[in-house]
């Protein structure tokens, strides 16, 4: 179910015809939805996975919760995902597209992992001190909170981890 490479030829697919229709900030807002949709809710998850479900069944659940959230060209591409069998691995393209979106974009994701949830104010300052400190200039915040920390942070960025926490 994880194939990276398949992912990453969808992902492409999909930002070459945005391009084509210079929709790409329109379909990379439909993609983090998907995030949001596949990383919140499971069981839509194992919906897309589940051998016992017949695809057009698939696609109806799909649309119905897709239904005027994302534009049309997302719509079409998931359907056609649908119809070829790939709906299993629409969480991977949706992460894939996202990866190659900020890769074109120059987008750096930096993810902070803290013991509880910390102010806007405290992002900002954590984002300008990434800016002041490396030479990335686009930084995408990305924040969790893990209860097995006491306190400090875990910081990951650009496969470099500072873990400044205490457990």
């Amino acid at each position: 179910m994880n194939n990276p490479r398949l992912a990453g030829r969808y992902a492409k697919s999909l930002i070459d015809l945005a391009t084509e229709q210079n929709q790409v900030d329109a379909i990379c807002a439909d993609m983090k939805f998907l995030q949001r949709i596949c990383k919140s809710n499971p069981d839509f998850v194992a919906v897309l996975r589940s051998p016992i479900i017949k695809p057009d069944t698939k696609g109806k659940i799909i649309e119905s919760i897709l239904n005027s959230q994302v534009s049309k060209l997302t719509s079409a591409f998931v359907t056609l995902l649908v119809r070829k069998g790939r709906e299993i691995n629409l969480p991977e393209i949706v992460n894939a597209f996202i990866e190659q979106f900020n890769k074109i974009r120059n987008i750096h994701r930096v993810k902070i992992t803290t013991a509880v949830p910390i102010s806007e104010e405290l992002q900002n300052a954590i984002v300008t001190k990434v800016k002041s400190s490396t030479s990335l200039q686009n930084i995408e915040l990305e924040t969790a909170v893990k209860d097995e920390l006491i306190g400090g942070f875990v910081l990951e960025m650009g496969g470099n981890l500072v873990d400044a926490s205490i457990q």
